[in-house]
């Protein structure tokens, strides 16, 4: 999408045609007939997450709810909470995953605004918002960067105005942002002056993303996603499409997804700043993909060219594992994505993402 606006085209508009892109996010996505609510095929129909990527993903979350059961005591229940699930990839690939005795004592959730598929494994709870009193991991695959939000766009003033849609994708600019969604700006994403310059207002990204955490009694929180922090935001804004495998015009009308990268920072300050100061919550990390699932045990690393000849079939495995893990962690792709690892209680972020070689020898 270019940074420009576009105005009225015809006389019979009216302004009820018009509408900021979080209503409009919020109806194409999630409506009756919306994206997420149609087609047998879900998400993986349209476009390719780390979770599709290879099942070499699954493994590692499997691997990182191994070490929170461990930093809590390995309690029972054990609770995972696939949130955004798709249809239970993730949730089906963890618990294919972890050691038997670990999903014995495994709840496992599901987070989505889909029907329940045919076919998921029994062991999985489908909901349509996360449980309460959680022990364990909730996981937020590309979740975040589907919460509908406001876009905002510097107009020739100098003023940053709420931007309008119409279904066809048609664009204008309606009212200056004011009260809690300009001091959100100011904060996060300060406009700069240039006309035309964007950015997605991601308070209700924030308030999601506490919610989520606040379901936790214990355990870790973890939003893996397209992201940016206040160092380098992107001075256009980053809202797109995709469409059967292909990035698109964001158009609203339930056709194809419509998603804008997260400013994780302001999500991991979110959950912070509903704590009261004497019960302040234990640091939050944000880590690139590449580091954390390289410190989960998904290197990339290439098989010795000897097993060839003393194992073939061997050989071929690891090097199809290899390939899979290099996709997961390349650089300018997946492997830029942002983990923001949150904790709650006494569980140290940091400790959970030793390399997996140290993590085994202790």
């Amino acid at each position: 999408m270019t940074p420009g606006t576009t105005g009225l085209s015809g006389a019979a508009e009216t302004q009820e045609e018009w509408r900021g892109w979080r209503q409009a996010m919020r109806d194409a996505l999630y409506g009756p007939e919306g994206f997420y609510r149609a087609g047998p095929e879900g998400p993986a129909g349209h476009f390719r997450t780390s979770v599709h990527a290879s099942p070499l993903f699954a493994g590692a979350v499997a691997r990182l709810l191994c070490r929170v059961d461990t930093a809590l005591g390995h309690p029972a229940p054990l609770d995972f909470v696939d949130m955004a699930a798709g249809r239970g990839e993730l949730v089906t690939g963890v618990l294919a995953a972890l050691p038997a005795d670990v999903a014995a004592r495994t709840r496992a959730y599901a987070v989505e605004v889909a029907a329940r598929p045919e076919g998921l494994d029994r062991r999985v709870r489908w909901l349509a918002e996360p449980p309460a009193g959680v022990t364990g991991l909730l996981f937020a695959n590309e979740w975040l960067d589907n919460v509908p939000v406001e876009v905002a766009e510097v107009d020739a003033a100098g003023v940053a105005r709420r931007v309008l849609v119409r279904a066809d994708g048609a664009e204008r600019l309606g009212e200056p942002v004011a009260g809690a969604e300009a001091a959100w700006l100011a904060r996060w994403w300060p406009p700069a002056g240039e006309e035309g310059r964007r950015a997605e207002i991601g308070l209700p990204r924030d308030e999601a993303w506490a919610s989520a955490v606040a379901t936790l009694d214990a355990g870790l929180a973890v939003a893996a996603d397209y992201a940016h922090t206040a160092a380098a935001r992107p001075p256009f804004g980053t809202l797109t499409g995709f469409r059967k495998g292909r990035e698109t015009e964001p158009v609203p009308d339930g056709s194809c997804d419509i998603t804008a990268h997260v400013a994780l920072d302001a999500c991991a300050a979110a959950h912070t700043a509903r704590c009261a100061p004497e019960h302040a919550p234990p640091d939050a990390l944000l880590r690139p993909q590449r580091e954390a699932l390289r410190a989960l045990g998904v290197t990339g690393a290439r098989p010795p060219l000897a097993l060839a000849s003393t194992d073939p079939v061997s050989y071929v495995r690891a090097l199809a594992s290899a390939s899979q893990a290099a996709e997961l962690t390349a650089p300018g792709g997946l492997g830029d994505f942002l983990w923001l690892l949150q904790p709650v209680g006494a569980v140290d972020a940091a400790a959970l993402l030793v390399d997996v070689a140290d993590h085994e020898e202790q």
